[in-house]
């Protein structure tokens, strides 16, 4: 399916389930690059040779996507930022074997950073590509338009009816469908290639798929990016593409306030996914920044 090879994809198992993860790189820094909803390991595909330069670098699946288990929510799992910040922090402990630094997008970003804080023992440092501004959030509604103030309750109530909810999942998850989202959220319509679409439609089709999708759309609680940046017991920097039409820069520029955060890098007419859409701005951005809180890192012990 993909044209892309790394090493074989790994397996292993997290509170009984298996999960997908790949690797690659034999020296260097650690780094565990972290999917946004409903992509995958492979979302990192134009980006895990060129850190595996000089770094170990590892792509997992979080649990719920990509090749990872997909369990009924509230069987034994539920999916929440806090569970997933938690298979992180396992995952660094359990496989990679030492504090890493920390790579999201969109809700990956969320992800990492509640690793970092609930777990401050296993980052050296956390990069924040578009980060989810989470704005359905129970907390942040009342600040939307009052069409998208109602409009996503009711949405939510619908798609928790059972027929309804698959028929809607059913509608998205097609190729023809994930290529206009895809071209929407991509300003650069070239980087929406077919393989692309392959990766972000072939999950779709396994048993659980449906559940866990509409278990998250569901979500309106948990942690916000406010609450934990001031929490971070790391270095922070925020990449983001400034032609995001989900998470506005303006509002994202907001969190360079934050004294963890070290750089704000807005990436001039980029979308939601810079590391896919512009590997090529992203990837020496993330190899400086390892490179040089390595160095800091070092002065500061001397």
């Amino acid at each position: 399916m993909m044209s892309i090879a790394f090493t074989s994809p790994q397996t292993w198992i997290w509170q009984g389930f298996p999960i997908c993860y790949q690797t690659q790189g034999t020296a260097g820094p650690a780094v565990v690059l972290v999917h946004g909803f409903g992509a995958s390991s492979w979302h990192w595909r134009h980006n895990i040779p060129v850190l595996a330069e000089n770094c170990r670098v590892y792509a997992i699946d979080l649990i719920g996507f990509g090749s990872s288990a997909k369990p009924d929510p509230g069987e034994k799992i539920a999916y929440t930022l806090e569970t997933w910040g938690q298979q992180i922090a396992d995952f660094c402990r359990e496989v990679v074997g030492e504090p890493a630094f920390l790579v999201g997008n969109s809700i990956g970003c969320i992800v990492a950073m509640q690793a970092a804080v609930s777990n401050p023992d296993i980052a050296l440092g956390v990069a924040l590509l578009n980060c989810s501004l989470r704005l359905l959030h129970d907390r942040k509604r009342q600040t939307l338009p009052w069409t998208r103030r109602f409009g996503a309750p009711v949405l939510q109530r619908l798609l928790s009816i059972k027929p309804v909810g698959e028929f809607f999942f059913n509608q998205v998850a097609k190729p023809k469908t994930v290529r206009k989202i895809l071209l929407q959220a991509y300003a650069n319509a070239a980087a929406v290639t077919d393989e692309l679409v392959d990766i972000l439609t072939a999950p779709a089709s396994d048993p659980g798929a449906i559940a866990v999708f509409l278990a998250f759309t569901a979500y309106s609680s948990g942690p916000l990016p406010e609450d934990l940046l001031p929490l971070l017991p790391c270095p922070a920097i925020i990449l983001w593409g400034t032609a995001d039409p989900w998470e506005p820069v303006d509002l994202g520029r907001e969190f360079a306030n934050y004294p963890q955060v070290l750089k704000f890098i807005p990436l001039e007419g980029v979308g939601h996914c810079p590391q896919d859409e512009a590997p090529e701005l992203v990837n020496p951005i993330l190899q400086d920044w390892i490179m040089d809180t390595i160095k800091l890192a070092e002065s500061d012990n001397q």
